[in-house]
């Protein structure tokens, strides 16, 4: 695992299912986030190069937590449900079970 810069945001998608959004963010702070850095990711507004996105995965049925570093932001057009967020550029780090 890379070490975690808890300072940073971290943006959670949980794909539709708020029913695992605790879940999601007791794992997460388990793994060294900070409860107050967790936002939940909405297509209008993306973080920033150095921050991290945690994704339930796989939809729609999660079993774990892709953990990603972004690496890279550029401005597009927004795009269905994934809106700005098709601009972001992101490394795998971890992931994480969510049971």
């Amino acid at each position: 695992m890379v070490e975690i810069d808890n300072q940073k945001n971290v943006y959670l998608f949980t794909h539709g299912r708020m029913d695992l959004q605790e879940k999601a963010i007791t794992v997460l702070v388990s793994k060294g986030f900070l409860k107050e850095k967790i936002i939940m990711a909405v297509p209008s507004k993306v973080g920033n190069v150095g921050d991290y996105m945690a994704m339930l995965w796989m939809p729609p049925t999660p079993d774990h937590i892709k953990i990603q570093h972004i690496t890279k932001v550029e401005q597009v057009k927004p795009e269905g449900m994934i809106g700005l967020w098709k601009g972001v550029s992101k490394d795998d780090i971890d992931t994480v079970p969510l049971g």
